[in-house]
């Protein structure tokens, strides 16, 4: 399963934002993003697009027919 952590660098080391039980020896991937206004505007872009496509009325039929 893959899983997204948001994480910092302090002292060359990586320390996860939120508390994450992650076993020993597990390979990770980390993705370093820049540090400035651009990744602020993506971040916020990106938020506003998955809200729109998953915050939305037209989906409740779905919801609907699961219940049936």
């Amino acid at each position: 399963m893959l899983k997204t952590l948001w994480a910092v660098v302090r002292k060359e080391k990586i320390e996860l934002l939120e508390k994450e039980n992650i076993p020993e020896g597990t390979r990770v991937l980390v993705t370093v993003l820049p540090e400035n206004d651009e990744s602020q505007f993506w971040i916020e872009t990106s938020q506003i697009s998955l809200d729109t496509v998953w915050n939305n009325t037209e989906d409740d039929v779905y919801a609907q027919l699961l219940k049936e």
